[in-house]
Parts: structure tokens; sequence; C-alpha cells
């Protein structure tokens, strides 16, 4: 199993700042317009940018934000939850009431600008024929960007997602009408029968989440008689 752990791409409850993983060839930081702010569930919104020109990036890969707080530059991962970057992207933001940077982006409205490099991240979404999507808590971001993604390149896609108060609840309706296997636990629920389901019919694994649902999600894997070595898994910290 290939862990990436050099970066917190979407923060919650603590903001922590750490030196990104890059895949190859990324934007130089510039100041890009925010075409819309919107609240996605509890504590959560997703920021729509507008796409520079040269930007090419993936679901599941991230970007650098920095804002100026207090007279000091702060910058923070998150990331790409849209299906692609034609004309926009979105980011998904979990908002902690006392983190630096987060009650700025909530702040954000449509006109306002904010600096953006990247993308980075080297564990995403490459056609692959099925994606099976295992998110926990701010995991969801990547997994359903993903997960829309496949279905519109005509592949297939299952979600399992764990967490006490879910986001992007109309986007996991709209997988399931579309015949996409979608299973949202509680945040103390046993992920193995959930996971046996996903993966019965193969795929490529993704794993998003904290540590603690990373070991969960592979212990499920292992029980379900999955390998898990080529599983596809960034670690939030």
């Amino acid at each position: 199993m290939r862990v990436r752990a050099c970066y917190v791409p979407y923060t919650t409850a603590t903001e922590i700042p750490l030196s990104p993983c890059s895949n190859g060839p990324d934007m130089d930081e510039r100041s890009l317009k925010v075409a819309a702010v919107r609240t996605v569930g509890p504590d959560a919104i997703a920021i729509d940018v507008e796409t520079p020109d040269e930007f090419s990036a993936q679901p599941g890969q991230f970007v650098k934000v920095t804002l100026s707080v207090d007279g000091d530059e702060e910058s923070r991962f998150y990331t790409i939850s849209s299906p692609d970057v034609d004309g926009e992207f979105e980011m998904t933001v979990g908002i902690d009431p006392d983190g630096d940077v987060a009650p700025q982006l909530a702040d954000l409205e449509a006109g306002d600008s904010v600096r953006i490099a990247g993308p980075f991240g080297s564990d995403y979404y490459e056609g692959e024929s099925r994606a099976v999507l295992l998110a926990g808590g701010p995991g969801i971001g990547p997994a359903i960007g993903i997960a829309e993604r496949a279905l519109a390149d005509g592949n297939d896609a299952a979600v399992v997602y764990q967490d006490d108060a879910p986001i992007h609840e109309d986007r996991l309706d709209a997988l399931r009408e579309r015949g996409v296997l979608v299973h949202v636990l509680d945040g103390d629920a046993a992920l193995t029968d959930a996971v046996a389901e996903a993966t019965s019919e193969g795929g490529q694994v993704f794993i998003y989440g904290f540590a603690g649902f990373l070991d969960d999600a592979t212990a499920a894997l292992e029980a379900a008689g999955v390998d898990t070595d080529d599983a596809k898994v960034e670690n939030f910290g």
C-alpha cells in the first residue's frame, strides 16, 4: 500500500502547514478569482475558483492556498473536489472557527481573489475502469470528485464514507441515482461489510482520510481479501 503523508490537503479542527509532495511541474502561485462560495454541510464550504490558463489537475490532487493572517503568510493545502477543472475548480474546506485560515476562506465572496499554487499529489484518478473510494471525514472531497469523474468517463465507482456529520449529501444522492453503490456510515460504525460489498466487483482502491480511518479501512480491505499493495492512499495526518 502506497501512503503519502507529506501534507494535510483539507483541514478541519486542526490546521497544520506541511510541505506537499509534487508529481511534476506545478503552477506557480498566482491570484485567482473566486466564482462562488457554497455551504455543503455542517462546518464545511465549497469554494469554486476560476481555472487559470495552463492549469491541469485531476480529482484527488490538491492545491496550496496562501493568505495573510495578522501580517504573516499562512498556507494550507486543500483537495480538489470537483470532477474536472474545466473553467472552474472546487475546493472543499472544513471550517474550524478557531483556525487561522479557514474562517477567512469562509468569508470570501464571488469576485474576491485568493492566492493558489499547485496542483500537488500523486495518488489521484487516472481513468481506472472502476474506482472504489473509501473516505473518512474530509476525505469525501476527493472521493466524490473521483466518483463523478469516473462516471463522466463511462467508468464505474463505489463509495464508502464514514463521518458523524456528512457533507456533500446532495452529490452523494445524485451518485446513488446514477447507480453508484454509496454507503454513508456513522463515525464509529464498522467498515467491514460496506467495504466487502464495494470491493466485490474489483477495482482500483482509493483511501482518503486521517490515520485512524486509514488503519480501519486497511483492516476492512484485508478482511475482504483485497490486496492493499496497489491502493492509492492519502493520509491527512
